[in-house]
């Protein structure tokens, strides 16, 4: 009996395996241009959204990699609906069932169904298609219809309704750099109030200042870190004068900027709705051929990305060499040990956080460079190549705000001052002889100063032995609010 019963164990599990994968297997036809197609019936994307999945399987970063970009092109769906209600062209029913699938998305639902890869040839044709399918299937769902039951709500007639994907899709991205630049922002912000705090903790602290490597006059410590942080302010400012230029949006400009297919009035309407959905200004370019053709949009953003990784690769270069020790090097601070740094040197610790914010800025540098390239390589009326300008700027924006946090939390905070290394410095340097330019003169100075070089010994060393300055004198001319700010 019991191999019997093992039989009929085997046949019942395999019909019960065959009528699962028969489940899974379940599709709906579609149909386009090209022909017929299965789509998985339980997908809320289409005919076209599969057709992208066969052709464009390249970098594995799907749409949804980045939620604010899917957010996105639910507010400019939204706002193109809404517009084309005002002029009277979409049915008040239709409107409210695409209202509810965009707001639905811009909640955070529905994001698994967004899922063309990132680079694609067409100027971005697959990942405008397949926002319309998906929203239109959500809409068909939450109407009471089924998926693919086209005739009620249609992913071209009503959510592309005036619209092509070439206002569409940089559009989208405009929007989608909007939304992310806060947080971007935001970090960048908080980053340089860790470099200023660190420049009042320092405040008090002398050390010499380098020109070119060598040796120049004395400043602060503080002085060097709110310096720092104020680099780091004048690129945040140049990052947020340049939503500026994101602001401007070319919907209604359909396929080449005439506006063919669009309806009087609704490049005029389409603004003021994705305005109040952004939270920020959006205006109607004032030339929709231009703003179809010219992506100088894109290029203004990222030249403010790259003068933020130009900065930053500054501050961190400066960082690195400041740490350089702790015996041979300059040693003047410390940066916060992380992990052992040598699998071959015991003891080393290497400054892993300003080298991997270095990394990044080279990549961010780098991406200007693609979106550049991309930029000037369009032809006549519109640029095929947004995709890849979209990958770059989504990148960089999401490089800045994983790794400035990073940045701020286990390197700047944590940074100590050597202060007898930095004293050392002050008594033997040659540069401190310029503060005494007033009391000494210049040619008693000069002296000195050949004679500090000659004889391997500090000014101050100098000046002591041969009595030039009392010690009360000295302590006066080191005193670092005379030394750093002359009254």
């Amino acid at each position: 009996m019991k191999p019997f019963l093992n039989v009929k164990c085997v046949a019942l599990g395999f019909f019960i395996f065959v009528l699962s994968s028969g489940q899974a297997q379940q599709t709906r036809t579609e149909k386009d241009l090209l022909g017929e197609k299965q789509i998985p019936a339980e997908a809320y994307y289409g005919v076209q959204t599969a057709r992208a999945l066969e052709n464009f399987q390249v970098s594995g970063i799907k749409t949804n990699f980045y939620p604010d970009y899917v957010r996105a092109y639910a507010m400019v769906k939204l706002a193109a609906a809404q517009a084309n209600a005002d002029v009277g062209r979409m049915s008040k029913e239709k409107l409210a069932a695409i209202e509810k699938a965009c707001q639905a998305v811009i909640d955070g639902k529905y994001h698994d169904q967004f899922i063309t890869d990132m680079y694609q040839g067409g100027a971005g044709t697959s990942a405008n298609m397949n926002a319309n399918e998906v929203l239109a299937n959500i809409a068909l769902e939450m109407s009471g219809h089924k998926k693919g039951e086209y005739q009620f709500i249609e992913p071209h007639d009503d959510l592309n309704m005036g619209q092509s994907t070439n206002d569409v899709y940089p559009t989208t991205i405009h929007v989608a750099l909007l939304l992310h630049n806060d947080k971007v922002v935001k970090e960048a912000q908080a980053l340089s109030a860790a470099f200023h705090k660190k420049g009042d903790e320092f405040k008090d602290i002398l050390k010499m200042g380098r020109t070119e490597g060598q040796d120049a006059v004395p400043m602060t410590v503080g002085q060097e870190f709110h310096g720092f942080g104020n680099q780091l302010d004048a690129a945040i400012s140049v990052l947020i004068k340049s939503e500026e230029y994101l602001s401007e949006i070319n919907m209604g400009a359909t396929a080449i900027g005439t506006g063919l297919t669009a309806s009087p009035g609704y490049a005029e309407k389409v603004p003021g709705h994705l305005a109040k959905l952004v939270g920020k200004p959006i205006h109607k370019a004032p030339d929709l051929v231009a703003a179809t053709s010219s992506m100088q949009a894109f290029m203004m953003y990222s030249a403010a990305l790259k003068n933020l990784a130009v900065t930053m690769s500054k501050i961190s270069s400066d960082l690195i060499f400041l740490a350089t020790g702790p015996r041979t090097g300059v040693f003047e601070i410390n940066l916060p040990p992380l992990q052992p740094g040598s699998s071959i040197m015991p003891g080393k610790v290497n400054p892993v956080m300003p080298e991997l914010m270095n990394e990044v800025c080279f990549k961010v540098i780098g991406n200007d460079a693609t979106v550049t390239f991309a930029s000037q390589d369009g032809l006549l009326q519109l640029n095929a190549y947004e995709p890849v300008v979209a990958v770059s700027l989504f990148e960089s924006q999401g490089l800045f705000f994983k790794t400035f946090p990073l940045f701020r939390t286990k390197c700047i905070e944590g940074i100590t001052v050597n202060k007898d290394i930095l004293n050392h410095y002050m008594e033997r340097s040659v540069g401190i002889v310029t503060a005494l330019n007033p009391v000494l003169g210049y040619e008693k100075t000069t002296e000195l100063a050949k004679e500090a070089l000659q004889t391997n010994k500090g000014i101050l060393e100098l000046i002591r032995e041969k009595k030039l300055l009392t010690e009360q004198q000295i302590k006066d001319l080191m005193d670092p609010a005379k030394m750093t700010s002359p009254q």
